[in-house]
């Protein structure tokens, strides 16, 4: 994970200026890589190009600002920067497979009807768990996105202090994973976070052992932030029978998730595995509690 950094500070970097010309020998200068060297780096690490990446941000952005806002399909157009109107509806219609226009339309009645029949912190696939999981609620966003139509939330629903937290999580078998190095990465956004926001990860064995842990304790995230992409890496012995995975939300504060992706990866990728076994020890040591550490 030695390009993790590198990777976040650019894609932090884009999202801040994607209402601006972004130039890619630009941004490999700012990550300190010639043009040809970052776009292997960023490739491998989010599975596309930065042009793609670029393109796919703006296209979100310009998806959400047709269902909510008034704004003209060739403004809309202009402000993520694509050359003319035209331009930009053949890129949409290859990502969206609707034209901007009848995207607007259509989707704009799909989720008015949505909104009048939906049922709250019901999200397919996932459930709430924590100490205080009753003032927390968690749902599906449209509005804020990463990619696609929607994303997934986890909020706050009244003042809570940093005792109470919950988590929006799934579990699910191991066999598929058994013997493997498995990379969880997904992408996650904040907002007003006073204590703490992590994605998490944990493989249980066949006896409900914990084996594998990290909940990202050691690089946490809290206050406001744009999306970013986070990973955990675990190794899934031979013997796990589950893994469960989630966001969790300590205190106040809303937390948005998308793109969650499991990929196997080499022993070249450092774990992140929190889950210290420390060795049996031949005795027993320091009896009268006087030796120094």
């Amino acid at each position: 994970m030695q390009h993790e950094i590198i990777i976040n500070n650019t894609i932090t970097y884009i999202e801040e200026r994607l209402h601006e010309s972004l130039m890619i020998e630009v941004i490999a200068e700012q990550a300190g890589f010639s043009k040809f060297h970052f776009h292997r780096i960023f490739s491998a690490a989010i599975g596309m190009s930065i042009t793609d990446y670029i393109r796919m941000r703006r296209l979100a952005n310009a998806s959400t600002a047709l269902l909510y806002s008034d704004e003209r399909i060739i403004d809309i157009a202009l402000l993520y920067h694509f050359e003319s109107q035209e331009v930009f509806t053949r890129a949409f219609k290859r990502y969206y497979h609707l034209p901007p226009g009848q995207y607007r339309k259509l989707m704009t009645s799909v989720l008015k009807n949505k909104e009048e029949y939906k049922m709250k912190n019901e999200v397919k696939g996932w459930f709430l768990s924590g100490t205080d999981q009753f003032n927390y609620e968690m749902g599906i966003d449209h509005e804020i996105v990463h990619q696609g139509k929607a994303s997934g939330y986890l909020k706050s629903k009244t003042v809570l202090d940093e005792s109470s937290f919950s988590t929006m999580m799934q579990q699910f078998k191991a066999d598929k994973f058994r013997g493997q190095r498995i990379k969880l990465s997904c992408f996650l956004k904040t907002k007003d976070v006073q204590s703490f926001s992590s994605m998490w990860m944990r493989v249980d064995n066949t006896d409900g052992d914990v084996v594998q842990f990290d909940n990202m304790s050691n690089r946490s995230i809290s206050g406001s932030t744009n999306w970013n992409r986070y990973s955990i890496v675990l190794d899934i012995p031979e013997n796990s029978s589950i893994i469960a995975f989630g966001v969790i939300l300590s205190g106040q504060g809303h937390v948005w998730m998308d793109q969650f992706t499991f990929e196997e990866v080499d022993e070249s990728v450092e774990t992140t595995n929190l889950e210290n076994h420390s060795e049996l020890l031949d005795e027993p040591l320091n009896l009268s509690f006087e030796e120094d550490l």
